[in-house]
């Protein structure tokens, strides 16, 4: 039987009899290739919107509850092994991940993914961090980008100008270092927002940066004029919020594993960074079907850290055959990275008020690659009607739905018989 053989025997019975809620689990099952494919549907992790670590509290589009990731790492992995997320977006997975001894590894086409996830799988001090604030000079900039005088008062943007020319120069000369690393992922994450919090006068909320027009007709509307921020204040206090949940044992784990920790900025369908046979478990959810639009919302972030949101290759795939094929080429590279039985949980979820169900274009292109589908997991968190999809209607708004198709690496048809 093949690596993991006796995890995937207890994950099934632990599905079936899955109550830490107060529900049983509906037992569905989808047809699949002459047999019934097993789809466990209950309430799987908490429903509650703040139940998640401090240091996750870093705003990106369409990202994953913590506890989603936590729960097959948990399941399929000891301390000390790989796991890996080919689409990081902010980190989720590798975070918690390192909170759990586990070796964090992910990879995002966007370089912002990278800025915002390593200094966080690294311990950071607080005295170091306002010490260092203190140091940077924040009187002058050589240049000021006069437009974004909708979002900051002149005195802000001035000090955020000289912010960013101080880590690009840092960069540069290849001297930025972890406390350097940490400031500009907070300061990335304080650039605009609806709160005096931010940098930025009131505006939409920080993973939506607004176009300049836009903004302009939000200070009309609202009739605001941007206010002085005191950044160096803005970037301590969101520092002191980030690593107030920071237990001694994460710390410990943090400085453990964050050293052997990989952040890839490359295509995640050609990840030759990744030695074959690497990665024990792999958790992620793909970009859908024209739901995000990275650029627009990315692009004053972009801005700040010297990079060009329009040359960085998002994938936008507005037909369901567009993104079967980019996520077979994905798989692909998945199994050529994973061990022998390793598990990948694919999250995808529904699209277009569920008219297209991704997890029927991933079964056939997972297959094609090699990966062997072992069930199907429905965390559905406020349950509606038990009449549409395997006897679940998750479209009903309201809902709090993930939906999670899960596959092994190399596993014979008569092998998975024994496993169900």
């Amino acid at each position: 039987m093949p690596r993991s053989s006796t995890q995937i025997k207890k994950f099934h019975e632990e599905m079936r009899s899955f109550a830490d809620f107060g529900t049983p689990t509906t037992i569905l099952q989808k047809p699949w290739q002459g047999r019934e494919l097993p789809v466990y549907v209950n309430e799987f992790w908490t429903a509650k919107q703040r139940a998640a670590h401090s240091l996750h509290e870093v705003s990106y589009r369409a990202c994953f509850k913590p506890q989603l990731p936590r729960f097959f790492i948990e399941r399929f992995t000891a301390p000390g092994e790989k796991v890996y997320d080919p689409f990081m977006g902010r980190g989720t997975t590798l975070l918690e991940s390192a909170f759990l001894d586990r070796i964090p590894v992910g990879c995002d086409v966007n370089p912002l993914s990278a800025l915002l996830c390593l200094p966080r799988l690294h311990s950071v001090d607080l005295k170091a961090i306002a010490k260092r604030l203190e140091e940077i000079d924040l009187s002058k900039a050589s240049e000021i980008r006069e437009d974004l005088s909708v979002f900051y008062h002149p005195d802000t943007l001035r000090e955020l100008c000289a912010l960013r020319e101080y880590f690009l120069q840092r960069e540069t000369a290849d001297t930025l270092d972890a406390t350097d690393a940490w400031i500009r992922m907070v300061a990335t994450n304080r650039l605009t927002g609806h709160s005096p919090g931010f940098f930025s006068v009131y505006t939409l909320p920080p993973n939506q940066a607004v176009s300049i027009a836009s903004q302009i007709r939000i200070n009309e509307k609202r009739q605001q004029t941007p206010t002085a921020r005191d950044i160096r204040k803005i970037i301590l206090k969101k520092s002191a919020s980030l690593l107030k949940d920071l237990t001694p044992e994460e710390k410990k784990n943090l400085n453990h594993v964050g050293k052997k920790a990989q952040c890839l900025t490359a295509n995640s369908a050609a990840t030759h960074a990744i030695a074959s046979k690497s990665i024990s478990l792999v958790v992620t959810s793909p970009p859908f079907l024209d739901i995000v639009q990275y650029d627009q919302d990315n692009w004053l972030r972009c801005w700040f850290n010297g990079i060009d949101s329009k040359a960085v290759p998002i994938w936008q795939l507005r037909h369901a055959d567009a993104w079967q094929q980019a996520m077979s080429s994905v798989f692909v590279e998945l199994q050529r990275i994973l061990v022998d039985g390793g598990i990948v949980a694919f999250e995808v979820g529904e699209v277009r008020h569920g008219k297209i169900l991704l997890e029927d274009l991933v079964l056939p292109a997972a297959v094609a690659s090699g990966l062997q589908p072992i069930a199907l997991l429905i965390n559905d968190q406020e349950f509606t009607k038990t009449s549409n999809c395997w006897g679940v209607d998750n479209t009903s708004k309201g809902t709090n739905t993930n939906r999670i198709v899960i596959l092994q690496k190399s596993v014979a048809p008569e092998q998975l018989s024994l496993l169900l």
